[in-house]
């Protein structure tokens, strides 16, 4: 991924993996904020036009 300008390093692209799956990649400093690692489960929910993802609770 290139260099971003100052203010858009939360700002995403959606590509599309050879499996035909949509991707978004998370920053690391949130991911890092969150807690999360790699392989954790985490739930999207849509609210609106929004889509928001939270970790997954059993």
């Amino acid at each position: 991924m290139g260099t971003r300008r100052s203010g858009e390093q939360n700002v995403r692209n959606i590509t599309k993996n050879s499996t035909g799956t949509y991707q978004v990649s998370l920053p690391i400093d949130l991911v890092r904020t969150l807690g999360w690692k790699q392989g954790q489960k985490v739930v999207f929910k849509k609210r609106g036009k929004d889509l928001v993802i939270v970790d997954w609770q059993e």
